[in-house]
Order: structure tokens, then C-alpha cells, then sequence
């Protein structure tokens, strides 16, 4: 009877952590992993590259990206910024037992407040931004990214930026990929 209890007060908390606005204003959707491979050639990996992964999630994208960039042995640096409790400890689980986790850097963070000119080196010349956060906080976050980041591109999963329409590539999966 206490290991019921024990389990329904567990799960009572992992619900109220999902769904509460004040762990995380966007809620958890993992990126398709049907679409993971267009997804990868999106984020065009390349040397003295660093690859923002906005509200990570589980990190199934950030880490199937290091993985491919430590195959093709390039130097890319990989951000995840996550607010979410359960998921950063999975995220830093995952990171424990990559074999490119030296490239690899988790965050706890608001994407809102976030400093990405202080988490971008000097050496790098390519900051690219993958996001798959509600479309209403897309404009948002592209204008924190443009107050701080000059040189910068940007995928977006499922959904279009509206002020960036005329830079706009689609390439069409299970779901639509967008880059700018």
C-alpha cells in the first residue's frame, strides 16, 4: 500500500512538472524521429560551428547531431537549453555516455533570457539554432537571438517564422523542416 502511495505521489509530481508553466512555459514534444535524418542535413554540420538545441527536450536531436559530427570528426561545439527538470537529468544522463560528450554542453536555462553571444566562442564562425517550441514564441526567441548573434541560421521543425518567410527553404518530411 505504501509503494502505491509512493507511486502515485512520483507520478502526481512528474505530471504537475509537465505541465506546469513555471517549470516550462512550452510543453514537452519530441522532434519525429522519422524526420531525424532531414533534420541532421538541415543543421549543414560543419567545422567552427556551434548548434543551439532551444528547449532540448529528451535530446534526440542535439545528440544524434555530435554523434554524426564526431563520425565525421569535426570540431562542432553542441548547446542544449532545457528549463525542464526530469528532462535536464535525462539530458545529462545521455551526455554521461556519449562518445562526443567533451563537445557536448547542457544548460538549464530560459531560451527567453538566455545570453547566446557569452556561449559563443570567438573561433566559431557559424552559430545555427534548431528550435521546435510553440510557433506564438518563435518571433520571441528570434528576436533575442538577433540582439546578440550577428551571423546565425536557424531550423525550425513543424513550424514557419513568419518575419523570415522571404529567407525561407522548406524541406518536406513527416513534418515540415524550415530553414533560415
Amino acid at each position: 500500500m505504501i509503494f502505491v502511495f509512493f507511486l502515485f505521489i512520483l507520478l502526481f509530481a512528474i505530471i504537475l512538472i509537465f505541465s506546469s508553466k513555471k517549470f516550462s512555459p512550452i510543453p514537452y514534444f519530441p522532434s519525429n524521429k522519422k524526420d531525424l535524418d532531414l533534420i541532421l542535413r538541415a543543421l549543414n554540420l560543419k567545422k567552427n560551428q556551434i548548434i543551439f538545441d532551444l528547449g532540448a527536450g529528451d535530446g534526440l536531436v542535439i545528440f544524434a547531431a555530435a554523434k554524426k559530427s564526431h563520425q565525421k570528426k569535426l570540431d562542432t561545439k553542441f548547446i542544449a537549453v532545457e528549463i525542464n527538470p526530469i528532462l535536464l537529468l535525462i539530458l545529462n544522463m545521455r551526455r554521461f555516455f556519449h562518445p562526443n560528450k567533451k563537445n557536448i554542453k547542457i544548460i538549464r536555462g530560459d531560451i527567453f533570457k538566455m545570453n547566446y553571444n557569452q556561449l559563443t566562442s570567438k573561433q566559431a564562425n557559424q552559430a545555427t539554432f534548431y528550435l521546435y517550441i510553440s510557433p506564438w514564441y518563435l518571433e520571441k526567441t528570434l528576436s533575442n537571438i538577433k540582439k546578440q548573434i550577428k551571423k546565425f541560421s536557424i531550423v525550425s521543425y513543424m513550424y514557419p517564422i513568419k518575419s523570415l518567410k522571404k529567407k525561407e527553404r522548406i524541406v518536406n518530411g513527416l513534418n515540415s523542416i524550415y530553414i533560415y
